[in-house]
């Protein structure tokens, strides 16, 4: 597989984030927390709710694909009951792996099975930095974000609202954003399904750029619902409209247990694993054979305070066991990572994010969104905290790859060579292999107290400040043919007029 690399950092320095390779890792050995009678228990209890509470759809169209299916619908209340001899051979249409495409084609990602991929932040309203503090996000700001996704190869995908442009009218965001994605970045492209405007746009524009959208998904995005038990049209037309064109939906409930859902996590996960087949099934009954991801993102409310609790064992539990119903269900399984209701890159930070980001390692989740840059609760991007979170995610590649075990490694003859009490520093062995031997940190100070009080005694938010500067002065834009690039932006602008006077929701 090719690599691509961007040019050096224009002030000599390159920070080693920048030479990770683009591949992904794979992760054999999930844990299952649950036995096979718990996770029997939580499936039954799941069909159970759908078979007797329902869940309610918002959109005439969903109604009418589970009428058409032989699901029970209750027109005036918009509630749907799905019998288990219906929901269990709708969902088996759905793939266990696909390939997502991106325009360059080594930055393809499998999506499923071992593989895992990693994805930035989404959703954010403010972006922070050391340099200007917190702040309402701007295009500018969107569009570093997705260089430094796009140059850092610890990402898989670099394109996601990272943050909002609240500089951009909200009625024509998505055509800015889309067209940043394709301009700036080369790995796999993310956009909004919200509604059915903005993904016919979003397709539109991905066929100035692929051709055919036929064959494996280029796109794809979050259906959310509305806990409990709720899915609203916004989330639905987005649902029909991807999977009718055979992209990618995450089907994705964001249940905050104690308001959101009982207050007990076996309850929690019992709604979240109805909600989510639910919403699988409809992708199929749209589209048999559609991609679709089960998601989960389930963790406490804080009950004291009443916001949301991230990087909590409750959570955790939440992950891991939701990786092991995914594959119960035969179906890629997306986490998220680098949580944190911390408001500053601090330790806060990143304790909850490394127990939001290890048992979505453990689940093998097949896709990890949130992976870099979360903070306030997923109001905020920190450039510094996206820095940190980028060398948590080298270190998990470096780490999945595990280590040799052939003669060379083993070392014996080394070993014998230097005998009890000597040292291997100055070896032929050590000395063929130090470059390379350990990971390469690029954050991580290891200076005695005295040489780093010299050096400006740095924390690590102040020297991620400074790697993100210099990852941005190395980014160089990957190539986009011309006339490709021009049918893009007078799609843009035929589009811009149009819905000059449109009220759009995003």
């Amino acid at each position: 597989m090719s690599r691509s690399r961007p040019r050096r950092a224009r002030s000599g320095t390159r920070p080693a984030l920048l030479d990770v390779p683009f591949r992904q890792p794979r992760q054999p050995r999930p844990v299952e927390w649950l036995d096979a009678e718990g996770l029997e228990r939580l499936h039954d209890a799941s069909l159970t709710i759908l078979e007797t509470v329902g869940v309610e759809l918002l959109d005439d169209e969903a109604l009418d694909l589970w009428q058409r299916a032989g699901a029970a619908v209750d027109r005036p209340a918009r509630r749907v009951r799905i019998d288990r001899g219906l929901l269990l051979p709708t969902i088996a249409t759905a793939p266990a792996t696909f390939r997502w495409r991106a325009r360059n084609p080594a930055h393809d990602v499998v999506i499923g099975g071992e593989a895992l991929a990693f994805g930035p932040c989404g959703g954010m309203v403010y972006v922070a930095d050391l340099d200007r503090g917190r702040r309402p996000g701007t295009m500018a700001d969107y569009e570093d974000l997705l260089r430094l996704s796009q140059c850092c190869h610890a990402l898989h995908f670099a394109s996601w609202e990272q943050v909002t442009a609240a500089d951009v009218p909200v009625n024509v965001r998505h055509l800015h954003r889309v067209q940043a994605a394709l301009r700036l970045t080369d790995k796999p492209v993310m956009e909004a399904a919200h509604g059915r405007v903005i993904p016919a746009d979003t397709l539109a524009m991905l066929r100035l750029v692929f051709g055919s959208l036929d064959g494996d998904p280029v796109t794809g995005d979050v259906i959310n619902v509305n806990s409990p038990l709720r899915y609203d049209e916004r989330m639905l037309g987005g649902l029909i409209s991807y999977a009718r064109a055979g992209q990618v939906t995450f089907i994705t409930p964001f249940i905050l247990a104690g308001a959101m859902s009982p207050v007990t996590m076996a309850a929690a996960l019992a709604q979240q694993n109805a909600e989510v087949l639910a919403g699988v099934a409809l992708t199929q009954l749209v589209r048999p054979g559609a991609p679709v991801v089960y998601g989960g993102f389930t963790t406490p409310m804080d009950l004291r305070r009443g916001s949301p609790a991230f990087g909590t064992p409750e959570a955790a539990w939440a992950t891991i066991v939701g990786g092991q119903l995914a594959r119960r269900y035969g179906l890629p399984y997306r986490g998220s990572g680098g949580l944190t209701s911390s408001q500053t890159a601090d330790a806060q930070a990143a304790n909850e994010a490394l127990w939001s980001l290890w048992p979505a390692v453990l689940s093998r989740a097949n896709l990890i969104m949130h992976a870099a840059g979360w903070l306030d609760g997923g109001l905020t991007v920190s450039l510094e905290k996206f820095v940190l979170d980028l060398e948590n995610l080298a270190m998990f590649q470096h780490f999945l790859g595990g280590f040799a075990l052939d003669e060379d490694a083993l070392a014996l003859r080394a070993i014998a060579e230097v005998g009890p009490g000597g040292h291997h520093l100055g070896t032929a062995h050590t000395a063929a292999r130090y470059r390379a031997a350990f990971f390469p940190a690029t954050l991580a100070d290891r200076q005695g107290h005295d040489a780093w009080l010299a050096g400006g005694g740095q924390d690590a938010a102040t020297r991620a400040n400074r790697v993100w500067k210099e990852m941005l002065a190395a980014y160089e834009p990957p190539p986009l043919d011309p006339a490709t690039a021009e049918a893009l932006d007078d799609f843009v602008a035929r589009r811009s007029r149009q819905l000059a006077d449109v009220r759009l929701y995003e």
